[in-house]
């Protein structure tokens, strides 16, 4: 293996027989989660650009340093300095941190390489932004998503407005609002994993890739690590459990009909003996008022928008919820001060004017002025 190293990500080429090479990126930041910071996110997309463009490169993989996690979301503490320091306004650093972020997405979303990445652990926020764009996406017995933003004034982006309003039923505005951890299963059944392994597959599975015959035709590596994949899965000694997620979907599309009045109305009232849904109902009572509204205007887009156009709403709103919205005191409750006593902007869901929420939803930009008016060109 050769090592291209800068500190926060770990670039490794392994040789396989065919004499092609597999590239690993390892996210190395393992005191922090392998949480996602502006000189991760350079390094990731310049280091992925390369491998696309470098015919002995067959595959790429994904990975996080530890056991613990694989990504558990964005470092927001610089964002959360530069929005606190420029109260009211669209920051250079939020418009860059999240341009930079939502290129990577995209990029890894139409890459056209197999990319393998190893969803072990916790998943939450950022890291489920590169998850979602992969194209191999393995999770095991202990994996833990999720997509948390309620809790901190922001809203699932990194392509959730495109990846949750695919999944079945009302469960992507479910998952936005409770902030629900899902498991290896319920992933699964939402389509967020495609391959299911154990963890301590891993080894394994590396030493695998070196033996699988690449070749230069693309299509064709889909089809091996697709087979090497569901070959490694018939022989798990751990196998998959049952989904929460699919076995009360009635009960969560039902929770989560009709319009945000009438969900509020019905979360409040909730009565449930399943300590899941209690967690997660709290959480969205706990959460953001601002941001259940954002969450519910994202789920309305369904599937209109193009992966492009969403990254371009996405950035946007991002940068207005660093501004305008919550975010700061979210923050701040949660990972700075960490009394997690948040102070709101407003008391409650149904005390949020509607001028407020189209505000946020407004572009900062005209459309030749977007900072992603390029994407997918």
């Amino acid at each position: 293996m050769s090592n291209m190293q800068t500190n926060s990500v770990v670039f490794q080429t392994l040789g396989t027989l065919s004499g092609k090479l597999v590239g690993v990126a390892t996210l190395n930041m393992e005191k922090a989660l392998n949480a996602l910071n502006t000189e991760m996110i350079h390094a990731l997309s310049k280091q992925l650009q390369a491998w696309a463009d470098d015919d002995s490169i067959a595959m790429v993989v994904l990975d996080g340093a530890g056991e613990k996690a694989f990504c558990a979301g964005g470092d927001v503490r610089a964002l959360y300095q530069a929005s606190l320091s420029h109260p009211g306004e669209v920051t250079n650093m939020a418009r860059d941190f999240f341009k930079d972020e939502y290129h990577l997405d995209h990029m890894l979303h139409t890459y056209d390489k197999p990319v393998l990445l190893w969803g072990d652990g916790i998943v939450m926020g950022g890291g489920l932004g590169l998850m979602a764009g992969a194209s191999h996406r393995v999770v095991t017995e202990n994996s833990r998503i999720a997509m948390p933003e309620v809790t901190i004034g922001l809203y699932p982006d990194v392509g959730g407005s495109y990846f949750l309003n695919r999944m079945p039923g009302r469960i992507g505005l479910f998952l936005g609002m409770t902030a629900y951890n899902m498991s290896g299963a319920d992933a699964y059944f939402v389509g967020l994993g495609n391959h299911y392994l154990n963890s301590d597959d891993k080894q394994p599975l590396f030493d695998a890739l070196a033996s699988v015959d690449w070749e230069s035709d693309i299509g064709a590596n889909h089809c091996k690590l697709n087979s090497l994949l569901d070959g490694m899965n018939s022989r798990c000694t751990i196998p998959m459990q049952p989904s929460v997620l699919e076995l009360h979907q009635s009960e969560i599309d039902a929770l989560m009909a009709g319009d945000l009045a009438q969900i509020m109305a019905r979360v409040q009232t909730y009565e449930t003996e399943h300590s899941w849904l209690q967690r997660g109902l709290k959480t969205l009572l706990a959460g953001s008022p601002l941001s259940v509204h954002l969450i519910y205007e994202q789920m309305r887009l369904g599937c209109e928008l193009s992966l492009e156009q969403v990254f371009q709403f996405e950035l946007g709103l991002s940068c207005h919820c660093c501004a305008l919205g919550d975010f700061v005191e979210g923050v701040r409750a949660l990972l700075i001060d960490k009394d997690r006593q948040p102070k709101w902007k407003y008391a409650g869901v149904d005390s949020v004017p509607q001028a407020v929420v189209q505000q946020l939803l407004s572009s900062p930009w005209s459309a030749s002025e977007h900072p992603l008016s390029s994407l997918g060109k």
